[in-house]
């Protein structure tokens, strides 16, 4: 999930002079020399021009809380990938709800848009920025198919390689590269000139990126609640080589179950079924086991869609999942444009505090949260915890300069894209299993 690895600084101002334009993996943003922008405090207006000078010939100062804030979201990822499985609870939401691991995807595009923000703050050339930003989002994107889409055949199963025909094209890496391209456009292409000296000429600055969050938002609702649902069928092995066809019975609209749902329509529709991802994060859900909310066998009166495809990272969620990154994007002009650490922690409060509120009353009048629909009021929520959080690691880790206690965690943000593929997709763990004592079974991921 470590995309943020993939933004360079060599389309902003504060790249370092060694940085290698073409790398895949390189530094993180750097910020621009000036540290009463970038890093907060007091502006001073009256400081010496030789010291300005002086100061501008520095390298630029990393804005730690992004990092931060990165390595939280790492570790929670790992903590929860290998605690789900014994607390339930805390694993991804079988549907309607918002569990712990809920939150790690959505931090994720949130802290890349406010990357973004640094990366794209002054942009000599738009039309070779724009190039650069394309080739490095398909460069994310094809390592996720690689990693995602079914080449390695997971734990305990040495075997390796996909059928063309099966390849899974969504995924997490995926729809960061989709969030990255746009929000990027957006940055690179869409300000505006404004002089910003309060949240509303912010707002006024940045209104057309503002206006296309919206226009994702509309078109999103109207394709969730508005596209008909036709009955549809999936296989699944049967009996010796004969599949098994299974019917779901729809034909509605609207609907926001598992089985009925706009979402896996589109995928299902674009892709093919046999392109989406074959463990349903549903098949966790009381209808379909009967450990629930933990995996289970199917209970007896199981409905026909528990073994259906879906995918989480299907195309019409990607879409609020940029509406996402759109916001954090905004929590990054915070970052340029407002100098003071009191009114950036207020800037940034406020709209945290308005997305909550809107998350609840939304769920409350009946419009769940839903990761796996990446539903609006799922949206607002956990934007508005990821403002809220990267708010507290700002005042701890550059205000307060409490680095030492959280330096493990910088650690992880500054090689997250590493560490995901590492250990998010299994490829260090399937890596040590091929390692083994005379019979696969005596390896050393099993011995561990």
């Amino acid at each position: 999930m470590g995309v943020y690895k993939l933004i360079k600084s060599d389309d902003g101002v504060a790249a370092a002079p060694s940085a290698e334009p073409h790398k895949l993996v390189v530094d993180d943003v750097l910020l621009s020399p000036h540290r009463d922008i970038e890093a907060g405090g007091k502006h001073s207006h009256g400081a010496p021009p030789e010291k300005e000078a002086s100061a501008s010939g520095k390298r630029g100062q990393r804005l730690v809380s992004l990092d931060v804030f990165r390595g939280l979201t790492v570790a929670l990822m790992i903590f929860v990938d290998e605690a789900g499985s014994f607390f339930p609870a805390i694993d991804h939401s079988p549907w309607d709800g918002v569990a712990l691991a809920d939150f790690v995807m959505p931090f994720f595009l949130f802290i890349v848009g406010v990357a973004l923000a640094l990366t794209y703050k002054r942009v000599a050339n738009q039309a070779v920025a724009t190039r650069k930003a394309l080739l490095r989002a398909l460069k994310l994107f094809v390592v996720g198919v690689v990693v995602q889409g079914g080449y390695f055949h997971g734990l305990h199963n040495l075997t390796y390689g996909v059928d063309i025909l099966s390849v899974r094209w969504m995924g997490v890496l995926q729809r960061i590269a989709m969030a990255y391209l746009l929000v990027a456009i957006c940055e690179i292409w869409l300000k505006g000139d404004d002089v910003v000296d309060s949240g509303y000429s912010l707002v006024r600055r940045y209104r057309l990126q503002l206006l296309v969050g919206l226009i994702l938002m509309i078109m999103y609702m109207v394709l969730l609640y508005g596209s008909y649902v036709p009955d549809w069928e999936y296989q699944i092995p049967g009996p010796g080589s004969t599949p098994k066809t299974l019917s779901v019975k729809c034909g509605v609209r609207g609907d926001t179950g598992p089985a009925c749902n706009a979402v896996g329509m589109i995928d299902r529709q674009i892709f093919g079924i046999r392109h989406l991802h074959r463990r349903p994060v549903y098949e966790r859900t009381e209808q379909c086991s009967i450990n629930s909310p933990a995996s289970g066998p199917l209970p007896p009166d199981a409905p026909s869609w528990c073994q259906a495809p879906f995918d989480p990272e299907g195309l019409l969620s990607s879409v609020m999942a940029i509406v996402t990154c759109l916001i954090g994007l905004q929590f990054g002009h915070v970052i340029i444009h407002f100098k003071d650490h009191k009114d950036r922690i207020v800037q940034w409060m406020i709209p945290s505090f308005c997305l909550l509120a809107l998350a609840f009353s939304l769920d409350f009048f009946g419009m769940r949260m839903n990761k796996a629909l990446y539903t609006l009021s799922y949206t607002c929520a956990t934007a508005g915890a990821a403002g809220m959080l990267f708010t507290g690691v700002y005042v701890l880790v550059d205000v307060g300069g409490y680095r030492r206690p959280t330096s493990a965690m910088e650690w992880l943000g500054m090689h997250a894209l590493m560490i995901y593929i590492l250990i998010g997709c299994n490829v260090f763990p399937v890596f040590i299993q091929g390692f083994y004592w005379r019979e696969p079974q005596n390896n050393l991921k099993t011995i561990s």
